[in-house]
């Protein structure tokens, strides 16, 4: 049997979940010894994350998906290497992928679908994912596979691998220094840690709080997160006139000490891949209230470590919030349940189930 030599893809321009667990997938692989090697755009969060953690990568000036002299410079690599595997973790990176097996034909391609979107009706996209050159898309969601059924041909090619965190990364970490920083009294935390994007829906969660706040005064909200409409949504807070109840962090890089300061996690998303923040929430013990969209059921499970509402609903979202805030010994049972569940998405699983696929590939 051929061993597997792997060539991870990602050319994104920002650093979100999808990168988060490129680079977990990437470190384990190469702390096992597995010959890897990982290629990323030029100048961006990755490459600075890469340089920073002095893993080796290429970087590429990459102008686009279909970008002929990007896609013959990996096709260069794959076969001075001989790497028999590319693992694309984005949609991008995987036209990238795709295009470079027309120049070296010996690579299993893999791609890894981390959004539950629906594929968009153009031909690149029909392309890219009907194409013979794709030897398996992995979905990180049973929802993911779902939606993926109706867009792929060959529905034999989709692979459902969950996410995986290393679990023991943000324990015990000390947060006292942040509740100086924010001048944090004794309220409770309900904390979340979202891209500031549409799919995260953070109205519906400023709706939660305004609905909150005219009843309590005992609980705080602080938000980590960066993104496109990071001021929209600190316009909307002030025209709630819950500014005074919401701290906005802006992107944060000490995120294990704001996970061992929150009380609570909540996450208000209306489309969600699976939720890889919620693992980290988990890792540290925290009860969850989340909404049902996407994979999160998968991960929080109703009335055992968190509580799980529709979509879009505020109303239902404040009184889960309330109900945890109100109750010790629930908030101390989902969290120690949250420890427990969360040891099913180690890394290690997670990269378990890689090699078996690079295996089967393969042989």
């Amino acid at each position: 049997m051929k061993t597997p030599k792997v060539l991870h893809i990602d050319i994104e321009n920002g650093w979100r979940g999808g990168q988060n667990q490129a680079i977990y997938l990437y470190e384990t692989e190469l702390q096992k010894g597995l010959d890897s090697h990982f290629i990323c755009k030029v100048n961006t969060d990755f490459h600075k994350i890469l340089k920073h953690k002095n893993l080796p990568h290429t970087a590429l000036n990459y102008k686009n998906e279909v970008d002929i002299f990007s896609a013959i410079r990996i096709s260069k690599i794959a076969k001075k290497y001989e790497y028999n595997i590319i693992n694309c973790h984005s949609s991008h990176s995987l036209s990238l992928g795709l295009l470079s097996k027309y120049f070296y034909s010996k690579s299993k391609i893999i791609g890894v679908r981390r959004v539950d979107f629906k594929i968009k009706n153009n031909f690149l996209s029909k392309w890219k994912y009907n194409s013979d050159n794709l030897d398996a898309l992995i979905c990180v969601s049973d929802a993911i596979k779902n939606i993926m059924k109706n867009y792929i041909k060959n529905n034999n090619k989709l692979i459902v691998i969950h996410d995986g965190i290393d679990t023991q990364k943000y324990l015990g970490i000390d947060s006292s220094n942040l509740r100086k920083e924010y001048n944090l009294n004794d309220n409770i935390i309900v904390g979340t840690i979202a891209a500031f994007v549409g799919h995260k829906d953070y109205p519906t969660l400023l709706k939660t709080i305004k609905i909150i706040s005219e009843i309590r005064n005992d609980i705080t909200f602080i938000a980590l997160g960066d993104g496109p409409l990071f001021n929209n949504i600190k316009k909307l807070a002030e025209d709630l006139h819950i500014s005074d109840n919401i701290i906005f962090t802006g992107f944060k890089e000490n995120v294990g000490e704001f996970l061992n300061l929150f009380d609570i996690f909540i996450l208000t998303s209306n489309e969600e891949g699976l939720g890889s923040t919620l693992l980290d929430a988990m890792s540290v013990g925290l009860p969850i209230v989340a909404t049902k969209a996407g994979g999160i059921p998968e991960i929080i499970k109703d009335k055992t470590n968190g509580i799980l509402c529709e979509i879009q609903d505020a109303s239902s979202l404040a009184n889960a919030v309330i109900q945890l805030v109100d109750n010790v010994e629930l908030r101390n049972l989902y969290g120690s349940n949250s420890k427990k569940i969360v040891q099913n998405f180690s890394i290690e699983k997670t990269a378990e189930k890689y090699f078996d696929l690079y295996q089967k590939l393969l042989a």
